[in-house]
C-alpha cells in the first residue's frame, strides 16, 4: 500500500469530484417458503456425540504433544523455533504502514485493488438485498443527504480514480448509514431521524468516509491473517475445537482492534465535518441520542464483547477532541469559506492522536 498522502493533499477540496446519485424502484418477491411442521420421535445422540467428540479432541492433543515433544528434541530446535519466529515478526514489521491522518502504525497485507474487488462484491450483494427500498433521487431525504455528501467529500482526501461515488437512501427505519469502499453509500432512514439535521448526518457520514480514508477494509482482513493462525494453533495445543479457539482469539485481537478502528472513524471525521463548515458539537448530540436508544432497547453490550465502543464512551472521547475541531471550524472562516487549511494545519497534531 502507498504512502499516507501529504496532509495538505489529504483534506484538499476540489473542484473536479463527480458524485453521481443513484435511485431505482424495482421490486423483488421475496420467498415465503415455511417448513412442514412435523414430529418425530427418536433417542437423544447428543451424549454419544459428546464421548466421540471428547474422545477425539484427547486423541488430537495427545498426537499433538508427541509432535511437539519430538520436535523439542530435536538439536536444531531452537535455531528452527528462532528462525520462525524472526520470519514472522520480520513479515510482520515489513507490513507495516501508518494510518492517513492519524499516523497509527498498523499491520496491512491488503491492497487497495483487492479491497476495491472485495467492495464491488459487497456492493453488489447490498443493492440486490434492498433494491425495492431506494428512495428516488427527487425525495426530500435524499436530496439531504447530497448536500452533506457533496461537502464532505472534497475533504476526505480519497480520489476520484479509486472511488465513484454513488448515493443510495434506503426508506427501512434502521438507523444505520456505511460506505462500502469504492464510494458507494448506504444511508437508511431510521438514522435521519437520529442525526436531526444536516450537522448531525455530517457526523455520521463523516465518520463512515473516514473508514474508508482510513482503509480500515483493509486492516480488518490483514487482522483475520493472524487472528486463523493463532486460532489453529491454540487449538491443536490445547486441544479445543477450532471454534472455540477462533472465538477467543476473535477476544484477544479482532473486537480490541474493531474498536479501535472505531474511535479512530470518530476523530476523523469530526475534523472532516468541521473542516467542510459543519458544526462539530453536533457530534456530541448525536451520540447522546444514541445512548438514549441504546438505553430503551436494554443498554449495550459489554464493551470487551463489542465491535464498538460504547455511545457514552464516543461522546466523551468526542468531548475531548472538540476543542481542537472547533478550532478547525472557527479558523476555517466557515461563513467565507476561505483560509481555513492554514489554520487546520496549525492546531492539527496527528502524530499524538490517541
Amino acid at each position: 500500500m502507498s504512502a499516507p498522502r501529504i496532509l495538505s493533499a489529504l483534506f484538499r477540496p476540489s473542484s473536479s469530484r463527480t458524485f453521481t446519485s443513484t435511485a431505482t424502484s424495482t421490486f423483488r418477491s421475496q420467498p415465503s417458503y415455511r417448513p412442514r411442521p412435523s414430529t418425530q420421535w427418536r433417542t437423544n445422540p447428543s451424549s454419544s456425540r459428546s464421548y466421540r467428540r471428547q474422545a477425539f479432541n484427547y486423541q488430537r492433543f495427545s498426537t499433538t504433544k508427541s509432535y511437539l515433544r519430538a520436535w523439542s528434541q530435536r538439536p536444531t530446535f531452537y535455531y528452527e523455533v528462532g528462525g520462525l519466529g524472526a520470519t514472522c515478526g520480520g513479515f510482520y514489521i515489513y507490513n507495516l504502514e501508518p494510518v492517513a491522518v492519524t499516523g497509527r502504525r498498523r499491520f496491512n497485507v491488503v491492497s487497495p485493488g483487492r479491497e476495491a474487488e472485495m467492495g464491488l462484491q459487497m456492493y453488489n450483494q447490498t443493492l440486490q438485498e434492498f433494491s425495492s427500498k431506494l428512495l428516488p433521487a427527487h425525495s426530500s431525504e435524499h436530496r439531504m443527504v447530497s448536500r452533506v455528501l457533496e461537502r464532505l467529500i472534497p475533504h476526505s482526501g480519497l480520489s476520484d480514480e479509486e472511488n465513484k461515488w454513488e448515493l443510495h437512501v434506503v426508506d427501512d427505519p434502521i438507523p444505520n448509514a456505511f460506505v462500502i469502499p469504492g464510494g458507494k453509500v448506504f444511508v437508511f432512514r431510521g438514522i435521519l431521524d437520529i442525526a436531526r439535521g444536516e450537522d448531525g448526518l455530517a457526523a455520521v457520514l463523516g465518520h463512515e468516509i473516514a473508514h474508508n480514508v482510513a482503509h480500515h477494509a483493509a486492516e480488518r482482513m490483514s487482522r483475520s491473517f493472524i487472528i486463523l493462525p493463532f486460532a489453529v494453533i491454540g487449538s491443536l495445543i490445547v486441544g479445543l475445537d477450532v471454534g472455540i479457539g477462533n472465538g477467543l482469539a476473535k477476544l484477544a485481537f479482532e473486537l480490541p482492534g474493531s474498536r479501535k478502528e472505531e474511535s479512530e472513524a470518530d476523530y476523523i471525521g469530526l475534523l472532516m465535518m468541521a473542516q467542510a463548515c459543519f458544526d462539530p458539537k453536533a457530534a456530541i448530540g448525536l451520540w447522546q441520542r444514541m445512548e438514549s436508544m441504546e438505553g430503551k432497547q436494554g443498554g449495550a453490550p459489554p464493551a470487551f464483547l463489542s465491535t464498538h465502543p460504547s455511545s457514552h464512551d464516543r461522546g466523551e472521547k468526542i468531548r475531548g477532541w472538540l476543542g481542537k475541531a472547533e478550532e478547525v471550524y472557527q479558523r476555517g472562516e466557515c461563513g467565507g469559506m476561505g483560509g481555513y487549511m492554514s489554520g487546520f494545519k496549525e492546531v492539527t497534531d496527528f502524530s499524538r492522536w490517541s
